[in-house]
């Protein structure tokens, strides 16, 4: 079985609540009809009805009348959502009036839906910026405890026969929202991964924190932090199976391994790699992707309290039907791991 065969049996096994603020955009219906009818999630669209139910007409989609669809400009809506926001933000300045305009924001309101308990998880960005997304997310769910960033995680699907991490699969962050990231901020990505890995790729993480240098072989100033990040990331999660600085054959190749770095409970079989920038990130992802014809899943947005992953404005349809099964399996994992 497949990875998201994996995933999508797990979604309807316990279906989660999606909401897809976005409930007016074409792909974002389509692929909701089909996540209806194959009966994967429960989903919460937000739009004005009529407009969602006479576009879904048109699409000739059949399932969407069986969607909850909230209308953002119904006061009573608005009754139930803006005091929630008026009671996170009003330190910041925000006043009752304020709160009532910001909760009829589809992607605040959707964040709010999660907040106040009608709502497992969100999946938008089809129209929306990343920033747009992010700041709803952060302003209304924040972090989880004990991480203050925000990280992309990919999952790498690698071709049959390929030794290299579990069952054909790694985990890569950051490699979509953090470009230089403190030693602070890169233990906490790498203690996020850790839970993608077993959230949604299901499986065990041996986590290792990359630099250009393995254990010493190399000194300055990136290389220092890399090491600062692995000591902190230790006493955030104390039995995550972890270490740095590693160059990545030193992670990924147990024969390298045990001349490089023979001490390292990773033994050259890592499956989570932390990458110690963003440029780094992105570069090894799309190489991988490129010439290893390796699948990437992603990004996978982590750190947040409650899952939210970001579209790319060029997506198909195909790309939001697995975000929300992906997103289903971060809300399983969640309420599984009881934090």
């Amino acid at each position: 079985m497949g990875l998201f065969e994996k995933l999508t049996e797990q979604a309807k096994a316990m279906p989660q609540r999606i909401v897809l603020p976005e409930g007016l955009e074409p792909r974002t219906l389509t692929a909701a009809d089909r996540i209806i009818k194959e009966g994967i999630a429960k989903v919460i669209l937000v739009g004005e009805p009529k407009a969602v139910l006479d576009m879904a007409k048109d699409l000739k989609l059949e399932n969407i009348a069986q969607a909850q669809i909230v209308d953002p400009s119904d006061e009573k809506v608005i009754d139930r959502y803006a005091p929630i926001l008026l009671e996170l933000r009003k330190s910041k300045g925000m006043t009752e009036e304020q709160s009532r305009l910001t909760a009829a924001n589809s992607l605040y309101l959707g964040c709010l839906m999660i907040k106040a308990g009608d709502a497992d998880g969100m999946v938008a960005g089809a129209m929306n910026t990343t920033g747009n997304v992010l700041r709803a997310a952060f302003q209304v769910l924040k972090t989880m405890p004990g991480i203050k960033v925000v990280s992309g995680a990919f999952l790498m699907l690698l071709p049959e026969g390929l030794p290299y991490g579990t069952d054909g699969m790694l985990v890569f962050a950051d490699c979509a929202v953090v470009p230089e990231p403190t030693d602070e901020e890169l233990a906490q990505i790498a203690v996020a991964s850790a839970k993608t890995a077993r959230d949604i790729a299901g499986i065990e993480p041996r986590v290792a924190i990359l630099s250009f240098s393995t254990k010493g072989s190399a000194k300055s100033d990136s290389v220092d932090r890399v090491i600062r990040a692995t000591e902190l990331a230790h006493q955030l999660d104390p039995e995550l199976i972890l270490d740095g600085e590693l160059q990545a054959d030193a992670a990924l190749v147990p024969g390298v391994a045990n001349q490089k770095a023979p001490q390292s409970p990773l033994n050259g079989r890592a499956n989570v790699l932390v990458f110690p920038s963003l440029e780094v990130g992105n570069i090894a992802y799309k190489l991988v992707q490129r010439l290893g014809n390796v699948e990437a899943v992603g990004p996978i947005l982590q750190g947040l309290a409650a899952p939210v992953n970001d579209l790319s404005r060029g997506c198909f349809p195909e790309d939001i039907f697995k975000t929300i099964i992906i997103t289903c399996n971060q809300a399983i994992g969640l309420k599984n791991n009881g934090k």
